[in-house]
């Protein structure tokens, strides 16, 4: 039930995501002091590269004379800083790289040594059965949560009123007077819609809050941000329709098979109202009492988002590595979480089922954009969804 409204004002996830940052730009241009090349910190006092770095400390630590073969003048860049080891020392030292910030081979040993003692606390298991790190993913994504989602729904106040037109069948013939509530319609053929699309612009006005909301989540996780902006368009694209759902789950009701989404409540009749068919509606419903009897807790709820986010499935990326080893770090968080919240039983099978409702989400979204491009009545569809649905 993801359609977008006309009334919106263009934007794309470009233009939502903004221009690159001034402080990348800024990143960009530190150079090294000594050679030129792209510097990495303050390294001996002096913005420099890493080369420059470890030239110093060895040259130093050494205790190494070099002479110049020339006249102690020879250029300093990038490309010709190994052909003369005296004149880079110098260098260093004229741009003011310190002798006494050098710390000996044993205190480097010690902090090495400290440094690894850290790392493997950080990814032993806690006495709740998380890893530190583990604990600090979980804190952060659902802090990105609750931030960017309004499960009261009460934010969700521009949007043209609901209309539900009764929808006559033979085995529910209309009341007197044309009242009544909405029925499920007559079965339909797939590529044929029903005429009267009462729900429509409702939805519409729905489909572009949650989408709005998805993409305010994904700018709250920092290794979204430190992404190029192509691949956060291109994460978007991928997951945004499928992260709504997982969101509009958090509001279903499975006794009353409804999302009450705080004054408002929609059942899947509505959807068929908005000019979805039941081969999309009927898989829809069945997807969200499976997963809603799961009992998931909010960690596992922000979790899968995150899994979804963090898709290194597509052609277009260009940080595929990093994509992929944060959706693995994800994943192995939800694993772990399960294994030590979810008791047996009922924790029996569930990583398992959770991947399997995944994968009828994936099914779910490809019918979903099929049928929202064969909405007719959509005659003029806002950049936004054009771009996530493209």
């Amino acid at each position: 039930m993801s359609v977008s409204s006309p009334s919106e004002p263009e934007s794309s996830p470009c233009s939502v995501l903004g221009p690159r940052s001034a402080d990348v730009e800024l990143a960009e241009e530190k150079i090294c002091a000594v050679c030129g090349d792209r510097a990495t910190g303050y390294h001996f006092h002096v913005m420099t590269c890493e080369g420059c770095k470890g030239f110093f400390r060895r040259s130093i630590n050494k205790g190494v004379q070099f002479t110049c073969p020339f006249s102690q003048s020879c250029p300093i860049t990038k490309a010709k800083r190994r052909q003369c080891q005296a004149c880079r020392l110098q260098k260093c030292l004229d741009v003011g790289m310190r002798k006494d910030m050098i710390m000996s081979e044993e205190a480097l040993r010690r902090r090495r040594a400290l440094r690894r003692q850290r790392r493997l606390a950080l990814a032993a298991p806690a006495p709740g059965g998380l890893s530190a790190e583990q604990q600090e993913l979980i804190a952060l994504l659902i802090a990105a949560h609750q931030q960017t989602f309004d499960s009261s729904f009460s934010q969700f106040t521009d949007y043209r009123p609901a209309v539900r037109l009764y929808i006559p069948s033979p085995q529910s013939p209309p009341e007197p007077g044309g009242g009544g509530s909405a029925v499920w319609p007559e079965r339909l053929d797939e590529d044929v819609l029903p005429d009267v699309f009462s729900m429509l612009p409702h939805f519409a006005d729905l489909s572009t809050f949650m989408i709005q909301q998805v993409i305010n989540f994904a700018k709250e996780i920092p290794a979204f941000r430190s992404l190029p902006i192509d691949d956060q368009i291109s994460l978007l694209k991928g997951a945004t329709l499928e992260i709504c759902q997982i969101q509009f789950n958090t509001v279903f009701n499975a006794e009353t098979n409804a999302w009450e989404c705080g004054q408002h409540c929609y059942t899947i009749q509505d959807g068929a109202l908005a000019g979805f068919q039941q081969i999309y509606l009927e898989p829809l419903l069945k997807f969200h009492i499976s997963l809603k009897k799961l009992g998931l807790h909010e960690a596992e709820y922000v979790l899968l988002q995150a899994m979804l986010l963090f898709s290194p499935d597509h052609a277009s990326i260009t940080q595929h590595d990093s994509i992929d080893q944060f959706q693995e770090k994800v994943a192995l968080t939800l694993k772990s979480y399960i294994d030590h919240q979810h008791p047996m039983p009922e924790g029996r099978f569930l990583y398992a089922k959770l991947l399997l409702l995944l994968t009828e989400l994936q099914t779910l979204k490809v019918e979903n954009t099929r049928q929202i491009l064969h909405i007719q009545d959509l005659s003029s569809m806002t950049p936004l969804l054009s771009e996530i649905i493209s």
